[in-house]
């Protein structure tokens, strides 16, 4: 029984994270069963538990990598229930909880609230049923209008409605949830020329990686008959954000001008710069191949990957903020600042400790899941960081090896797209006794570092 975010299963005090964290290893296995339910498989379809489970985790963190072909393994029945999973695993446990417990008339007393702020990253208890509702309808809106683009548009590109609508709404769902998962058999590959297909899917990363909070901010913004007030989460996160795009963009030109882009006209460069780009942020859908770009490329998509899209978003990584926020707490030491400020606000010096752990612990995490797999598979190193990077960061981009990695390889992968999803800080708190107090101190003596 859940009480005050702890409950006790055979005298185990589980606290709300803890019972989150079990609320996503029971929808990995229900979506593992799900998935291999015979309606769900093409047939003649040989579907191993390891693969399986592969999948389920990739679908439930909203990740994208496969080992196997989503267009030829499943069904369109195996379609739609991969479509219902993404959508659970991109809006969140608790957000379509709250709908379903709003549904059957339930009470949402503190002990559901506590969960919901804790799947949701939230500070506050006020107004999170509503909130979980705005975010749920938003999203479907939002989804809706893009499988009813893409599906009248596909009409150009596919002999029947039926299958025009099928791509146009799984391929919303997939990009709203930046889940990388496509139907098509070559991701974005066949529209690599087709710009509004691209353009549409970008729209849609972007709504799904940006975050919740920021999307209600500019919904409130644009019913206020006065001067709206941005907070300041919404101002750092949407700059972070962007200017991660353009910079991405930049680079990825800059370094492959010369060799990727050398036979490409002006707005094909920009449209695969732009696209690589975005998709970096959180997507997981491709134009090309990109063990086409350079080593500069990749490693700079790794990176951005790595950073991931923004708190409280679909998306995985270290997140935007906490990128963010370290690079300003370093500028800030370097100008021999004590305090972070900006927008005429000052940053807690607890969300900066924060943001070097949460860093210093991904990168551990990563580090290990590189020399782990430079060990247990024969791939390029800089292969192993791209696939690494895309899993932690729930991107679902890779250079082609997911399909051929060994049975632990594998589950190295499944660890690090499950924590994208938690969050790192979910992570450690799985581990993480009970809070104390101090009851006293031992005298300070300073440490050199650096």
């Amino acid at each position: 029984m859940v009480n005050f975010g702890v409950t006790k299963v055979n005298s185990i005090k589980l606290t709300s994270v803890q019972i989150i964290v079990i609320f996503y290893v029971a929808a990995v296995f229900l979506s593992t069963i799900l998935l291999s339910l015979p309606i769900a498989l093409n047939p003649g379809v040989e579907w191993s538990f390891i693969n399986a489970i592969f999948t389920a985790v990739s679908a439930i963190s909203v990740t994208g990598l496969t080992v196997v072909s989503t267009a030829e393994t499943f069904s369109v029945t195996g379609v739609f229930i991969l479509a219902f999973i993404l959508q659970f695993g991109g809006i969140g446990i608790m957000t379509l909880g709250t709908f379903i417990w709003v549904l059957l008339g339930r009470k949402i007393g503190f002990r559901e609230r506590q969960l919901i702020m804790t799947d949701q990253n939230r500070h506050t208890f006020s107004g999170l049923v509503q909130l979980m509702l705005q975010i749920l309808l938003l999203f479907l809106i939002i989804e809706a209008i893009g499988t009813v683009i893409l599906g009248t548009y596909f009409l150009n590109y596919y002999p029947t409605w039926q299958e025009a609508y099928l791509q146009g709404f799984f391929g919303a769902v997939s990009a709203a949830t930046n889940a990388g998962f496509d139907i098509t058999g070559e991701s974005l590959a066949p529209f690599a020329k087709d710009y509004f297909v691209q353009s549409i899917n970008m729209l849609l990363l972007i709504f799904g990686a940006i975050g919740f909070p920021v999307l209600l901010e500019i919904k409130e913004s644009m019913r206020s008959r006065e001067k709206f007030h941005f907070s300041l989460f919404t101002k750092i996160t949407t700059i972070t954000f962007f200017i991660l795009v353009l910079i991405g963009t930049l680079l990825i030109y800059y370094f492959d001008r010369s060799h990727f882009f050398t036979d490409k006209s002006w707005h094909e460069s920009l449209f695969f710069a732009l696209f690589q780009s975005v998709t970096t942020r959180n997507g997981g859908l491709a134009t090309m191949d990109v063990s086409e770009f350079t080593v500069s490329t990749q490693l700079v998509q790794s990176l951005l990957m790595f950073i991931g899209a923004s708190p409280s978003s679909v998306g995985g990584g270290i997140r935007t903020t906490t990128f963010a926020i370290a690079i300003l707490a370093i500028f800030a030491f370097a100008r021999g600042r004590q305090s972070v400020k900006i927008f005429k606000r000052e940053i807690d010096t607890e969300d900066i400790m924060k943001s070097f752990v949460v860093i210093s612990v991904a990168v551990m995490l990563c580090g290990t899941a590189v020399i782990l797999l430079a060990n247990t598979e024969s791939f390029p190193l800089m292969a192993i960081v791209y696939e690494v990077s895309s899993a932690f960061g729930t991107t679902g981009l890779s250079m082609g090896i997911t399909p051929e990695l060994s049975t632990p390889g594998k589950i190295v992968i499944i660890f690090l797209m499950f924590i994208g999803r938690i969050g790192i800080f979910s992570f450690l708190f799985i581990i993480r006794g009970k809070t104390t107090t101090e009851l006293y101190h031992y005298p300070k003596e300073r440490v050199i570092i650096g």
